[in-house]
C-alpha cells in the first residue's frame, strides 16, 4: 500500500511492521492500566483535575519501566467528558469541577515509539443511565467481533448501530474510531459508528481504534466553548518570541495531541496565551473544543485500539475485563 504522508510527514494509513506491533502492544498494555486507574479514581467529591493529573502521572510512571529501546509518555491529555460532552473536555489549571452525580466519559492515551493505545470508558456516577453506559459497551464488543481482515468499516458501523438502537438510543454519527499511525492518533480508516456510505476494506495488521458513542439526544455533535487541546498542524516559522518558546515545546510532540495546562503551568497564563494566539492564526497549531450533543443528550463511550488479523488483537485489553 502507498503510504500517504501529511504536513508533518506522517503516516496516513499504517500497516504495522513487526517492530511496530511490539511497540503497539506495550503501549496498550500501558494505557489499558492507566484508563482503569483513572476509573478508579473517579468518585463523588474528587476534582476533575487532580484525577487527569494522576493519570498522566501513572502513565510517566509506567513508561519510565519500559525496557531498553522503548520509549513512552502520554499518547494525548487524558480527558474527562461530562454529561453531554462527548469528547475533548480537558480542564485547564484552574478548573474547579468536582465529581458528583455526572457521567464521565474518560479517555487515556499513551504512545511507546510514537505507536498509541487510545482506550476509553465511561463511568455513572449519578446511577441512572446503566443501560446507556451497556449500549456504548456492547457496541464495542459486537464491533470487535465484527472485525477482520477484508471487512468493510461500514460493516462494522451496522453493527454499532445496531446495538445502540437495540437499546432505545442513538450513535453518534458525526464521531468515529479512526485509524492509528506512528505519532498520528488519527489516520485513515475512519470506523463510523453507523452503516455509512463510506467503504474502507480493513487489512491485516492495520491499527484501528473502534469508539462507540451511544446518546440520549440527537446523535450529532457540535464544537462549544473554547479549546485546551490542540494539535501542531504544519510546519512553519513564526515572529513572535512568546510564540516561538512554545512552538519548540510542541514540536517535542512530533505532532501528538497536548493541553493548555501543560505549557501555562511552565510558561504562564499571559505567555501562553499571547503565543498561541499567534500559532493558531499562522495555522501552526489547531484547537479541538469540546463536542456536545445537539440536543444536549447524555453520552457514553467505549474504546478499545485492535490490530486487524482474521481474529482481531485487542491491544488495550486489560487484564481484569
Amino acid at each position: 500500500m502507498q503510504q500517504l504522508k501529511d504536513n508533518l510527514g506522517r503516516e496516513l494509513v499504517n500497516i504495522a511492521s513487526d517492530e511496530a506491533i511490539e511497540s503497539f502492544k506495550k503501549a496498550g498494555k500501558i494505557a489499558g492500566e492507566a484508563l482503569h486507574y483513572g476509573k478508579s479514581l473517579i468518585k463523588k467529591e474528587a476534582a476533575m483535575l487532580e484525577v487527569l493529573d494522576k493519570v498522566e502521572d501513572k502513565i510517566k510512571q509506567l513508561c519510565a519501566k519500559l525496557g531498553d529501546g522503548y520509549i513512552g509518555g502520554i499518547g494525548f491529555p487524558a480527558q474527562a467528558s461530562c454529561n453531554d460532552i462527548a469528547a475533548h473536555y480537558c480542564p485547564e489549571e484552574d478548573d474547579k469541577i468536582v465529581f458528583s452525580d455526572q457521567l464521565i466519559c474518560l479517555d487515556v492515551g499513551v504512545h511507546v515509539n510514537g505507536y498509541i493505545g487510545d482506550n476509553a470508558l465511561t463511568v455513572d456516577l449519578s446511577g441512572k443511565y446503566n443501560e446507556l453506559v451497556k449500549a456504548s459497551r456492547e457496541a464495542l464488543d459486537n464491533a470487535i467481533k465484527a472485525v477482520g481482515v477484508g471487512v468493510y468499516n461500514s460493516e462494522v458501523g451496522q453493527v454499532i448501530q445496531e446495538t445502540i438502537e437495540s437499546y432505545g438510543f442513538k450513535p453518534v454519527r458525526n464521531l468515529s474510531g479512526h485509524g492509528i499511525a506512528r505519532f498520528n492518533i488519527h489516520t485513515k480508516p475512519g470506523m463510523p459508528n453507523y452503516n455509512s456510505a463510506e467503504k474502507f476494506k480493513l487489512e491485516e495488521n492495520m491499527v484501528i481504534a473502534i469508539e462507540p458513542f451511544a446518546s440520549t439526544g440527537a446523535g450529532l455533535i457540535y464544537e462549544a466553548n473554547e479549546a485546551s487541546v490542540f494539535m501542531q498542524e504544519s510546519k512553519k516559522g513564526v515572529r513572535g518570541t512568546f510564540a516561538r518558546e512554545i512552538l519548540k515545546e510542541v514540536e517535542k510532540l512530533n505532532g501528538l495531541p497536548f493541553t493548555t495546562r501543560w505549557l501555562t503551568r511552565r510558561f504562564g497564563k499571559a505567555k501562553v496565551n499571547f503565543g498561541m494566539r499567534e500559532l493558531m492564526q499562522a495555522e501552526v497549531i489547531r484547537g479541538y473544543p469540546p463536542l456536545v450533543d445537539k440536543a444536549h443528550g447524555i453520552i457514553s463511550q467505549a474504546e478499545h485500539t485492535l490490530l486487524v488479523k482474521d481474529k482481531p488483537v485487542i491491544l488495550t485489553k486489560y487484564d481484569d475485563e
